[in-house]
């Protein structure tokens, strides 16, 4: 049976049940099948070449600007503003869980790569590809940037599983604690890496941090004496220090591009960044401080790359959410933007 048949006929077995949430998740399954979004890590074939472009992305890019640099130990931090996009009522993971807006859980009959999410507030709610689900019969990673309209019913999405040991649990609902996948880590989630190169790359980022855990699990490093102090002194100097109105922020780790991530709404961002701020701090672990770094020469970088990404083709497609996400390919890097009524609301290369 091929992927796109399984992908189905998973979504009609939810019916089985007779109750309301399983016919409302296989009515969203039959849209988004057919749409070409909303399926789980094993939906490869989104990758195909599309040869698209986004007008939007494009008018968002030209604006985008470089401006100082700040440094902490191995991080440079390259702020970017550009001309704000009018704002939307947004929430993000942790506010909406904290207000008891938002509710994730295991499907009616669990399945590693998909769960079922449901907005039940009055405001948007944004999920970013990276956050970390802790809960349920394991712990997961969204795939994609899902943008939840006000009142939204419940709606599969895909996830990744960062808890390899561990298949059980007395709730089947999740919570977050502001985790963020690392850059290696998002990385396999933007270029829909099957299963095992995730869970190597949760092992590898593991025996990096010096954090074993019983069930394999990538909270595990977060929760590590020493990187949570590393990643709160990270936290400490780089969290401020943006210019006002900044959009967001290009992080590398030493010389190397550890990732770019840019939002329309300023005060999005700057709700947003302490959280990519330590998944970008993870990297810098135990590395060597990088002296002499030029500043010049890295914000050239960053302008280059922006250019790049304004010109380059991709796909156009929908998900369980509300607007569109294109993803293509960027030099050496992966682009993903994630639109919605003539706005960029998060963007991200990697």
């Amino acid at each position: 049976m091929d992927t796109s048949r399984r992908h189905f006929v998973r979504f009609l077995g939810l019916g089985v049940a007779g109750a309301s949430l399983g016919s409302v998740t296989s009515a969203w399954a039959d849209r988004l099948r057919i749409l070409g979004g909303g399926g789980g890590p094993e939906s490869a074939e989104r990758w195909a070449p599309g040869g698209q472009v986004s007008s939007t992305f494009q008018r968002f890019l030209a604006g985008v600007r470089t401006g100082d640099v700040k440094s902490h130990g191995p991080l440079r931090v390259v702020w970017l503003s550009g001309p704000p996009s009018p704002g939307l009522p947004v929430a993000t993971l942790e506010e909406a869980r904290g207000q008891g807006d938002l509710l994730i859980v295991e499907r009616e009959q669990a399945t590693v790569p998909e769960l079922i999410v449901e907005n039940r507030g009055k405001l948007f709610v944004l999920l970013l590809a990276g956050e970390i689900l802790l809960g349920g019969k394991q712990n997961r990673v969204l795939t994609e940037d899902i943008l939840l309209p006000p009142r939204s019913g419940p709606r599969p999405i895909g996830v990744y599983c960062v808890e390899q040991g561990r298949w059980a649990g007395r709730s089947k609902d999740f919570e977050a604690k502001g985790s963020f996948a690392a850059p290696g880590l998002r990385s396999r989630l933007m270029e829909k890496a099957d299963q095992g190169r995730v869970w190597a790359e949760v092992d590898r980022y593991a025996r990096s941090a010096a954090a074993p855990s019983a069930t394999r699990s990538y909270q595990a490093i977060y929760e590590q004496p020493e990187v949570k102090a590393h990643l709160e002194e990270a936290e400490r100097t780089l969290r401020h220090g943006a210019a006002a109105g900044a959009l967001g922020a290009a992080v590398f780790v030493g010389r190397a591009l550890a990732g770019i991530d840019l939002f329309a709404d300023p005060g999005l961002f700057a709700r947003q960044w302490p959280k990519l701020l330590r998944a970008q701090a993870v990297d810098a672990y135990r590395q060597p401080a990088e002296t002499g770094a030029d500043e010049a020469g890295l914000r050239a970088r960053v302008e280059r790359l922006l250019r790049a990404a304004a010109s380059a083709e991709g796909n156009l497609r929908t998900n369980a959410g509300v607007g569109q996400l294109f993803e293509g390919r960027v030099e050496d890097y992966r682009s993903a933007a994630l639109t919605f009524e003539g706005r960029v609301v998060h963007a991200a290369l990697l």
